[in-house]
């Protein structure tokens, strides 16, 4: 007579399951970050109003008060001739092809917020407070001229 027995092996604690668990989440919040970016790469929205320059639909949207806006020193370029204002290094943000959005530090060492998707038409706006923004924004010459007149 032939014997044979099977023996189990002791369960683990709950220890891998609350590791894969962990992991698990954190691809989901990933991939959810991921989706939003492509997402403002599309929608981002300028406002400009009294009160200053609201950009939204952005993990990196902000309202910057008229008063912090150097509007005499507005104006359009292309980024890609304009070599000081091309973004060096990326601090904090997304540098994807045909899409940078987040903090970024330009050539010409300066820092600045950057929602840019066409290098050939950029505004770019300085502030008081130690940064500029660089946009690309439809009629970018309205936009522009709109602020000049604060």
């Amino acid at each position: 007579m032939k014997m044979e027995r099977i023996f189990g092996i002791i369960p683990a604690s709950s220890g891998p399951i609350i590791f894969l668990l962990a992991i698990a989440i954190v691809f989901i919040l990933i991939i959810g970050l991921l989706a939003f970016i492509g997402y403002s790469s599309k929608n981002v929205r300028f406002e400009v109003s009294d009160e200053g320059l609201r950009i939204s639909r952005s993990i990196y949207g902000r309202f910057i008060p008229r008063e912090e806006i150097a509007a005499a020193e507005v104006r359009i370029f292309d980024l890609n001739t304009e070599s000081e204002y091309q973004p060096k290094r990326r601090t904090n943000g997304a540098g994807l092809p045909g899409y940078s959005e987040g903090w970024f530090k330009l050539q010409n060492k300066e820092k600045a917020l950057l929602f840019v998707t066409d290098r050939s038409s950029v505004v770019y706006i300085p502030t008081t407070k130690d940064y500029s923004v660089l946009l690309s924004v439809r009629e970018a010459e309205e936009f522009a001229e709109l602020i000049k007149r604060w």
